[in-house]
């Protein structure tokens, strides 16, 4: 049994890799990261868990020979609880989450989830082992002190910056709820002494013919191209833009089959531009990125190249 890790509201994605996994008669469980909590009775000790989800339906830890941890949302709180408790309801049921997780170290994760925790969680770390594997970076600062964010600025930005958050912002491709990346100039340097309060990301603006978003899978790529050379962030905008499929160079499968294989994940969706001076540059990659809309678009068997993978090393494991 394959266990996958998503939340509630998760869908189209979800659902074709359960679809593929039913076609090669390979049993599933679905746990609701956001409902790990009162909605479902968890027992878990130092070699074992048990589980019954807010359906009812009961899984043990023996059971499962795989994980896909998809994708992870914040624990619901109980409208009931009193604002007192809810700091610690979280906190337990977070720990609860994460031990009932390391019960399953052992077996095949399409990432292992120490890995992806700390790639997830630290993009100056993943720009330092693109660049050691011979992928092009924008000069990067990620900080809260005005005078280091102004020096950058004049010293390497050439008279325009893009701003962001570190953090996935972003609840949906279609941009709900997101907060976009900042151009900054020249003017906008008068409005950083809040910075304080949120430290952000700054890069130089690179003049781009297109943006790219690449699905890696243990040294397969399916990448999609695009259309965006004027605006920051396609996502907020998405009239006239379209994807089409893109072939990239020798030279950057193998700097990216290097990189993921030195993070030690097996998966993750991967942001890359290609600038109008013809150069490549590695944005981030997100070991649960979304990549919905390459499989829609353009047909690419990306669900079941996953599922494949995980059954590929269950075999093997076993």
């Amino acid at each position: 049994m394959i266990l996958c890790i998503t939340h509630s509201q998760d869908y189209y994605t979800i659902d074709l890799f359960f679809e593929y996994l039913a076609s090669q008669n390979i049993a599933y469980f679905r746990l609701n990261s956001d409902r790990l909590n009162h909605y479902q009775k968890i027992s878990v000790n130092e070699n074992s868990f048990e589980l019954t989800d807010e359906s009812g339906n009961r899984i043990h830890s023996d059971q499962i020979q795989g994980v896909w941890h998809r994708k992870a949302w914040k624990i619901s709180i109980p409208e009931e609880l009193d604002q007192d408790y809810e700091k610690i309801f979280l906190s337990e049921y977070g720990s609860l989450r994460y031990n009932l997780m390391t019960v399953l170290e052992d077996i095949p994760w399409i990432n292992p989830y120490e890995n992806e925790k700390k790639i997830d969680g630290n993009k100056m770390f993943q720009l330092k082992i693109a660049q050691r594997n011979n992928l092009i970076i924008p000069q990067t600062i990620f900080s809260n002190n005005e005078e280091k964010i102004i020096s950058f600025f004049h010293q390497d930005c050439n008279g325009k910056a893009i701003a962001k958050l570190h953090g996935v912002a972003a609840k949906t491709m279609s941009g709900e709820n997101m907060i976009s990346t900042t151009i900054i100039d020249e003017d906008s340097l008068e409005h950083l002494s809040d910075i304080t309060y949120c430290p952000m990301i700054f890069q130089p603006y690179i003049e781009k013919e297109y943006e790219l978003r690449i699905v890696y899978i243990d040294g397969e790529f399916f990448t999609g191209k695009i259309n965006n050379s004027e605006n920051t962030d396609w996502r907020l905008t998405r009239e006239g833009y379209f994807w089409s499929v893109y072939e990239l160079p020798d030279a950057i499968k193998t700097g990216l089959t290097a990189m993921m294989k030195e993070m030690g994940l097996y998966m993750g969706a991967i942001d890359m531009i290609k600038g109008r001076d013809g150069k490549y540059y590695f944005l981030e990659v997100n070991p649960q990125g979304e990549w919905g809309m390459l499989q829609k678009e353009l047909n690419f068997p990306i669900a079941e190249k996953i599922a494949d993978n995980l059954i590929k090393r269950i075999n093997f494991h076993e």
